[in-house]
């Protein structure tokens, strides 16, 4: 082909197809995907999260990564939950040979993220990226993989990208929404991870563009297609303890500092990080190790808090059981409050309108180590969800004739007054051919699966932008109340706003710098 007439993947496959005989797929031999069926994907944001799905999107055959993303050249300063994690996790997906690939990206040490608090580093950027991109299609002698190209500014890569269908979005928070936006206006389908985004209003804009534009969407978020969900949901309207008219549920994040103010002094920025390209639309700030990574998600700015975090996860799940709709008052108390951080543990009180035969719902968020009263009547082997403890993480649905008792995500579920009735089913075992696993292949995530599913013209994902928006106008609503501890907010999901503090909405919609407006 020559230089002067370039040609992109699907103008080179038409052609080919006038040409050659096409060969069945089953001829080939499972579970080969012709590259002309292949979803070409570039991941943006190499962190800890982006890596990790970014490897499950590799083992994928019907996807091939082309390009990836990130304001960092590379580092090994990333946290990760066990030592090495991401580097074993590599080695894992590169299979035999590899089993000490890439020495030189092994852990720098652990540090203490907070007093109780200590993990350990690891790598991240897009250079490490790029090597383990290249490395996989090397392994698996690839023949029609070009390489992988490496950018800092998405915005470059989405210019030049220009036979790209899909990204995965894995930034910190604040960057969430700007970058899904300009890939669905440029017609990418979009992944992006929890939280959806860092506003309210920012989730209704990712809705609409992802309704305008009618790109796949998804957040990779399980909970509306797990079987706990669909367990609980049936015992609920089977009337297994009645009517729900309360919803606890708690966290014991943050693991990460909160309650703290901003450091008074700049340090110098590392060398191949792009500080201002980081900070983007947020507002411009000095340097400081204070700020990532990881630790970005205590601060308002960059992050939303535990609430953030976790409660998209635990909040799909209950939309999806309760069918909610957004509140209609907010209200918080909570530790010390600060003015950039949110605060070190809080309890979130939420009330929800009847809806569709259903009474109200007043919800309670707890984090930081906060949880219920332990209701009476408990079970020795439940009891550590009123525990102090890291994984002692819960939710609690309350009804009228009895609770509903679960871990964090709803797994384990079991309802009180204890019932023979309602039992869940013994665990199944993940691996070949078990739930969760194809037989012979990767690790299977439902939202991903049906997020891929929709990028070749399949059902929505059950967490599409369209149907998340009101799940994260929700969460957000009670991390906006625990900027303002005490103080109760009313909203008005019709029109966006609290009809009862302008101080409020003025953070409900913050401008980005012009230099980084979408």
């Amino acid at each position: 082909m020559s230089h002067q007439n370039p040609i992109t993947r699907r103008a080179f496959a038409g052609a080919a197809a006038t040409a050659f005989t096409i060969v069945p797929r089953h001829v080939l031999g499972a579970p080969f995907v012709p590259p002309s069926d292949k979803i070409t994907l570039a991941t943006i944001g190499l962190g800890r999260q982006g890596q990790a799905v970014t490897m499950s999107l590799l083992a994928r055959p019907e996807i091939q990564v082309v390009a990836l993303c990130d304001v960092n050249r590379g580092s090994k300063d990333y946290v990760e939950y066990d030592a090495n994690a991401l580097l074993l996790a590599a080695r894992r997906l590169l299979g035999a040979g590899y089993e000490n690939w890439a020495e030189d990206l092994a852990s720098s040490g652990s540090v203490h993220l907070t007093h109780e608090f200590e993990t350990s580093l690891g790598m991240g950027g897009r250079e490490p990226a790029k090597r383990l991109v290249e490395a996989y299609y090397a392994s698996r002698k690839a023949s029609s993989y070009k390489g992988c190209t490496a950018y800092k500014d998405f915005r470059e890569l989405l210019a030049q990208e220009k036979d790209l269908d899909a990204v995965y979005v894995a930034t910190p928070d604040h960057w969430h929404a700007p970058i899904s936006i300009a890939a669905m206006r440029r017609r990418k389908h979009v992944l992006c991870q929890k939280p959806m985004s860092h506003s309210i209003p920012d989730a209704h804009r990712m809705a609409a563009t992802a309704r305008e534009m009618k790109v796949a969407t998804s957040l990779p978020v399980n909970n509306p297609s797990s079987e706990s969900t669909r367990l609980i949901s049936q015992w609920i309207s089977d009337g297994a303890i009645g009517p729900v008219h309360e919803v606890h549920n708690w966290s014991s994040r943050p693991f990460w500092p909160q309650g703290i103010d901003r450091p008074k002094e700049a340090q110098p920025v590392p060398d191949g990080f792009d500080w201002d390209m980081w900070v983007g639309p947020a507002p411009e700030r000095p340097y400081n190790k204070a700020y990532l990574p990881f630790v970005w998600r205590g601060w308002f700015d960059f992050g939303c808090g535990s609430f953030g975090d976790m409660g998209c996860y635990s909040f799909a799940g209950i939309f999806k059981i309760l069918d909610l709709a957004p509140p209609l008052w907010v209200e918080s108390c909570s530790s010390e409050s600060y003015d950039e951080t949110y605060p070190k543990a809080s309890i979130v009180h939420l009330n929800y309108p009847a809806r569709n035969n259903r009474p109200p719902v007043h919800m309670v968020w707890y984090d930081g180590g906060l949880r219920p009263p332990r209701p009476a009547g408990i079970s020795q082997q439940d009891d550590h969800y009123f525990q102090k403890g890291e994984a002692n993480e819960g939710i609690m649905y309350v009804g009228d004739k009895g609770i509903i008792l679960a871990g964090f995500n709803g797994d384990r579920p079991r309802v009180y007054p204890e019932n023979s009735k309602y039992q869940p089913p013994p665990p199944r075992q993940r691996g070949a051919g078990g739930r969760g696993q194809a037989a012979g292949g990767p690790p299977r995530d439902a939202a991903i699966d049906q997020w891929v599913g929709a990028c070749k013209g399949g059902p929505a994902s059950l967490t599409n932008f369209e149907a998340q928006s009101p799940v994260t106008e929700a969460f957000l609503l009670g991390c906006l109340a625990q900027r303002f501890p005490g103080e109760r907010f009313d909203w008005d999901a019709a029109n966006v706003r609290v009809t009862n503090s302008d101080k409020a909405n003025k953070y409900l919609d913050q401008p980005p710098r012009s230099a980084y407006k979408i």
